[in-house]
């Protein structure tokens, strides 16, 4: 459950492996939150996103119907779809914490936004996306780059709040109709003897490389 006065999204991201990206204290600060999921079945699929603000204000709700020919194509559609609702409310400055629950999307997310501060332009990591996604992958790469900040976190499946968007989007049509929003974040009030969250570099075994 989401502490008072935050957002679910927000504690979802402070108390998640964020992959290969090793966190200063400043950097738990988002603007908005994005979580993400598609679906694939022999029947069709779906695509489901939730955008909120810092302080739990929620921005947007997305459901729809989509026939991914697999998952992996899915989660990448799912996280394009969501960041371009996303680019349309926020201010281009924005800082922006995603969650997915796909492994190898956030590793690449992480990776390939490392690498735009590299100065030879390397990934920690080689990025390999599926073939299917390539299109996808594109307006993802474009999007991240239209934003002040953005970092990735991995979260479980039962865990993140667009999961039953995506695998029932006809039950969750409704979410379409809520009106449309352009909700910015309040400004935070420094809390004194505030400690931040631990570097998710830690939880994946050492392994993350810092990063700002």
């Amino acid at each position: 459950m989401a502490a008072h006065g935050r957002s679910a999204l927000r504690d979802l991201f402070d108390e998640s492996p964020t992959p290969h990206i090793a966190h200063p204290p400043r950097t738990h600060h988002r603007d908005f939150y994005v979580a993400t999921d598609g679906s694939f079945r022999e029947s069709g699929g779906g695509l489901g996103a939730v955008i909120e603000t810092r302080d739990g204000t929620r921005v947007a709700r997305v459901a729809t119907a989509d026939a991914p020919p697999d998952n992996n194509v899915a989660e990448y559609r799912a996280l394009h779809l969501g960041l371009d609702v996303l680019a349309a409310r926020a201010p281009r400055d924005a800082c922006i914490g995603v969650l997915v629950d796909h492994d190898a999307l956030a590793s690449n997310v992480n990776s390939t936004i490392l690498a735009t501060n590299h100065p030879d332009g390397k990934p920690p990591r080689p990025v390999s996306v599926p073939p299917a996604t390539h299109y996808h992958w594109r307006g993802i790469q474009a999007r991240l780059n239209g934003f002040g900040e953005v970092r990735v976190a991995r979260i479980d499946s039962d865990q993140n709040p667009a999961h039953p968007l995506a695998n029932a989007p006809e039950r969750y049509r409704h979410v379409n109709r809520e009106p449309d929003r352009c909700v910015l974040p309040e400004t935070p009030e420094p809390a004194a003897g505030e400690f931040p969250p631990p570097s998710r570099a830690d939880r994946n075994g050492g392994s993350g490389r810092a990063s700002d």
